[in-house]
């Protein structure tokens, strides 16, 4: 499993083009790449995404295949694309600890949700960062890891988007503060199954029951309801995905929505689209304001 895991695609990407300012943070572990768009002034909160990689990959690899580094300049946000740690056995892969199905297979002592707060908050030491407008976008591993990081901080994260992740292998009491939840994945996944599985004896979820439990933790009803269609793989013809949404009742600030790739693999070929829908998702949904309104309306 470990094997099917690998992100091999990842290695193949072609160059992206970065916004000019680009630079190293140092949050304990080394430096961590962050792209800030030409715009940034030192005055105006800016929202901040954190780029998650999968087992196998690393920031800069995962920023090349999803593209969210070209986006900087257009939306205004700070990138931040941060490594794991790095297997001392077997594939000498970087990883993340998000859960006992994925993928800390050595059992390395590492807290990487406190490790991923670190990064925040070492960012925040050097910029303005926008408090209502924190996120995570994670894929495969990284999305395990965003959803462990986003109930253990829920205080300072606004929203996360998961690709192909999945949540805790137990279902959690709610944490103390809602968060936006979505949730894309193919239909065809063979590394991380879309109706669930699990790694080495250890369950996950389905991409559903990840979304409903959230929608839960939220307060949010327990129906979605299908609002659009979507291209998003470029191998696949038509409107493949279909977008549900679990947003009536929900807490303030907190909400949840599954993009389901029909015959989406764990890499899907991503349009053009892709990586603009998912940042444009996530700016749209702030936390609560201490006042208890919102800053925009969601979409």
């Amino acid at each position: 499993m470990r094997s099917m895991l690998i992100l091999f695609s990842l290695l193949l990407c072609s160059p992206f083009a970065l916004a000019q300012q680009t630079t190293q943070i140092d949050a304990g572990r080394g430096d961590v790449q962050v792209i800030v768009p030409d715009s940034y002034q030192a005055n105006a909160p800016t929202p901040l995404i954190v780029l998650l990689h999968g087992y196998g990959s690393s920031g800069v690899q995962q920023n090349g295949y999803m593209r969210i580094g070209e986006l900087v300049n257009r939306f205004g946000f700070i990138l931040a694309t941060p490594d794991g740690t790095q297997e001392t056995q077997g594939r000498n892969a970087r990883f993340w600890n998000a859960s006992d199905a994925c993928c800390n297979f050595y059992a390395n002592d590492l807290d990487d949700s406190a490790y991923v707060l670190d990064i925040i908050n070492t960012v925040k030491e050097q910029y303005q960062v926008d408090e209502r407008r924190v996120y995570l976008i994670g894929h495969s591993n990284g999305g395990f890891m965003s959803y462990k990081t986003a109930h253990e901080h829920s205080d300072v994260i606004a929203g996360i988007a998961s690709l192909a992740g999945a949540e805790a292998t137990v279902a959690q009491s709610a944490p103390e503060h809602p968060v936006h939840i979505l949730q894309i994945h193919g239909t065809a996944d063979g590394t991380i199954a879309y109706n669930g599985g699990d790694i080495q004896g250890n369950a996950y979820p389905s991409a559903e029951e990840s979304v409903s439990r959230w929608a839960a933790y939220n307060g949010c009803s327990a129906e979605g309801t299908v609002t659009a269609m979507l291209d998003l793989d470029v191998s696949l013809e038509g409107l493949e995905t279909t977008v549900t949404r679990y947003s009536d009742d929900c807490q303030a600030g907190g909400s949840a929505e599954l993009w389901t790739i029909a015959d989406g693999a764990h890499i899907p070929q991503i349009s053009a689209v892709f990586p603009e829908k998912v940042v444009a998702w996530l700016l749209a949904r702030p936390k609560m304001l201490d006042n208890g309104s919102m800053a925009v309306s969601q979409n």
